[in-house]
């Protein structure tokens, strides 16, 4: 099954569910820092990351965003930032 890269933004008020957000996309991300996570995600992994970060925040306080990006565009990394591509080699655990 094919992937695509998303990248999920949160901003989560209440510090109990900022770090369940956290530790739930601990689990999916190939890249990123802080609130701002690469996922590279199979269409039935995409559903299940919705459903389960709906369940996780407060809707009235609490943002999520998931931007799917084009894996066609070159990013501007700098510094110690690593170039992710379909064909690079990670583990979901």
């Amino acid at each position: 099954m094919s992937r695509s890269v998303y990248l999920i933004c949160y901003d989560v008020c209440c510090p109990r569910r900022l770090r369940q957000v956290h530790q739930f996309l601990l689990g999916y991300k190939t890249g990123g820092q802080k609130s701002f996570f690469e996922c590279w995600l199979t269409p039935q992994e995409l559903r299940a990351v919705r459903v389960r970060l709906v369940e996780l925040i407060d809707q009235t306080e609490d943002r999520v965003h998931i931007f799917q990006l084009d894996p066609r565009m070159k990013p501007d990394c700098f510094g110690v930032a690593v170039t992710m591509t379909v064909n690079t080699p990670f583990i979901i655990a």
